[in-house]
């Protein structure tokens, strides 16, 4: 594990624009959007840089150009499968964030063996970027919470959230998987100047703003019910749904032949795990030909699934975003985690630039996902983030 820290300077001095300071470029030549990038985001107090970019990018010129852009400032980021910038949701280009280091200390880590990721390792993690942020932040009052940034194609979100939950204890946590424009082949995170998979960025910010870390998304409990009759757990694959076979008892609940199931059928039905009050989705990737169906979480044999159906997406979006500015004054950032399924629903409706509309005026920068992470959870079909106030603490 890499750990590197941005250093923050004295956070009581009066900045000389605003606290965060957002960009993109839809430029295709590395070394022209990252210096694109550069002239919107550097100035003199600019303590730490974190970016969403596209697969399509030739990922290690992109890296190249980006540590050649900012130099000594530390970067980060992961690819997408879409990303979302100060103009709404975009395809095929950068968005980048650069944070003022007289209002954050950030500090990060590189986990490059997801599967041995343990205990003791993430505590030791915890506690190596408690210290950085601390040291670096001197007599700071701030708060603190997690980013997390995982090879969406890697497996091991579920055990890796996990164990880090249980180390950060009270620090409160959200991320996203990284994802490659829907081709499902090759994710990747960013940090100490390259592209890494099978790997995940953890980046720990202590703050005087305010900030809440949120989860939410418009589906609705149905009155059915699916248990997991036989499921392959490393796999995600259930084989069986109430004893028959998956993809027939799922296209029997949606009322559609096997042969009609596709992605946006999937993203408009998908299926839920209860825990307490709420319910947690769990998002179907596709139909296999052995009449299996293969999900983008982990599913475990067992387990009761709710059937869900959507709600008015767009309603349901502008509702959390009003109650966010409400509770936390004007932002200054909304970071979100966008399942790239929230996005096939919003095309499929005709409703992604009315989408785009709501997020560029709420301030939200951020990415689709290949799935969300909130709390030491792994999520499907959610809008995750972090709200970040404009206005110091008192």
């Amino acid at each position: 594990m890499d750990l590197l820290c941005a250093k923050p300077a004295d956070p009581t001095l009066t900045a000389s624009g605003p606290v965060v300071r957002t960009a993109y470029s839809g430029l295709q030549d590395p070394s022209a959007a990252a210096t694109e990038l550069g002239i919107s985001l550097k100035h003199a107090e600019l303590g730490f840089v974190l970016f969403f970019c596209s697969a399509e990018y030739p990922l290690e010129r992109l890296g190249q150009a980006m540590t050649e852009v900012f130099g000594d400032v530390a970067v980060v980021g992961c690819t997408t499968a879409g990303e979302i910038t100060p103009k709404g949701y975009c395809r095929g280009c950068i968005v980048a964030i650069g944070f003022d280091r007289r209002y954050f200390s950030v500090a990060h880590a590189l986990i490059d063996d997801l599967a041995g990721f343990d205990l003791i390792q993430a505590q030791r993690l915890t506690g190596k970027l408690l210290e950085d942020c601390r040291r670096e932040a001197p007599g700071w009052d701030g708060r603190h919470f997690v980013m997390t940034l995982l090879d969406g194609l890697s497996s091991c979100e579920e055990q890796v959230l996990a164990t880090l939950d249980t180390a950060l204890g009270s620090i409160p946590s959200f991320g996203g998987s990284a994802g490659d424009d829907n081709h499902l082949a090759h994710t990747h995170v960013f940090s100490s100047g390259g592209f890494h998979n099978e790997s995940a960025v953890i980046v720990m910010f202590q703050t005087c703003l305010p900030f809440e870390v949120f989860t939410t998304h418009h589906l609705q409990p149905r009155e059915h019910k699916l248990v997991v009759t036989h499921a392959d757990h490393e796999r995600r694959r259930v084989m069986e749904l109430n004893a028959v076979p998956a993809a027939e008892e799922y296209a029997r609940l949606v009322g559609m032949p096997l042969a009609d199931l596709t992605s946006e059928v999937f993203a408009r039905y998908p299926l839920a795990v209860r825990i307490g009050e709420q319910h947690y989705v769990r998002s179907i990737q596709g139909a296999n030909s052995d009449g299996s169906l293969s999900f983008y979480c982990a599913v475990e044999n067992g387990i009761v699934l709710t059937a869900m159906e959507a709600s008015p997406l767009l309603e349901q979006l502008g509702d959390v975003l009003a109650g966010l500015r409400q509770r936390q004054g004007e932002p200054a950032l909304i970071l979100g985690c966008d399942c790239f399924l929230r996005r096939l629903e919003l095309e499929s409706l005709n409703q992604v630039e009315s989408a785009s509309c709501l997020l560029g005026r709420a301030g939200v920068i951020g990415f689709n996902t290949y799935g969300e992470q909130y709390h030491g959870m792994h999520l499907n079909q959610t809008f995750t983030g972090v709200a970040i106030g404009s206005r110091p603490s008192l």
